[in-house]
């Protein structure tokens, strides 16, 4: 049974990457979801060449919303997410969960994606980094509101400072340049107390 499944994922990763004809293929099928488990499997034969084992271990009654939420999500090209990236957040968060079949799973699809080694390496760290801090505001119990607040005002100040670098520096029209510049005149009152100095 195992050997099925890591044939199934095999399968799936080569969705990941198929070319824009079959990708369109998908798109139409996901538009109807299956109304039964044998209809869901039927589809998961056509498009990944078998059924993935994982999909047998489900009460039959979820498998046709669990595939249409796979197809329509996960194996759609045409979503927000890139599938690389997809695949790097699947990651990120199995690695977290921790579960290693969808550790396995997400880094190879990521790969088969486009993504490469380094930015792997960086999904995982930043997997860490939101575990890392996760564990110290929760322990210490930091006010939310006032979290909310303070990443409000970072968020406002850093947007604030890439306006200001991104804004074309003024510089002087030949005019101004041509124009001498005049000293300012002391004022009567200072004009005396240079004198008496």
């Amino acid at each position: 049974m195992r050997s099925k499944s890591i044939l199934a994922a095999g399968a799936l990763f080569a969705v990941l990457a198929a070319p824009a004809a079959a990708q369109q293929e998908q798109q139409q099928q996901a538009a109807a979801p299956p109304a039964t488990a044998d209809e869901a499997f039927q589809e998961m034969e056509e498009m990944l060449g078998s059924v993935p084992g994982f999909f047998r271990e489900i009460p039959e009654q979820a498998v046709p919303g669990a595939w249409a939420e796979m197809k329509a999500v996960q194996l759609n090209p045409d979503t927000a997410l890139e599938p690389k990236h997809k695949e790097l957040i699947g990651l990120a968060v199995a690695a977290q969960v921790p579960c290693d079949y969808c550790v396995y799973f997400h880094t190879e699809a990521a790969r088969q994606a486009g993504a490469d080694d380094q930015e792997i390496q960086e999904a995982l760290a930043m997997a860490a980094i939101t575990r890392h801090w996760s564990t110290v505001l929760n322990g210490s119990q930091i006010e939310l509101q006032a979290f909310r607040q303070q990443t409000d005002e970072i968020m406002a100040h850093v947007a604030e400072g890439a306006q200001a670098a991104e804004a074309p520096e003024t510089q002087p029209s030949a005019e101004q340049e041509q124009e001498p510049q005049q000293q300012e005149q002391p004022s009567e009152q200072q004009q005396q107390q240079q004198q008496q100095q």
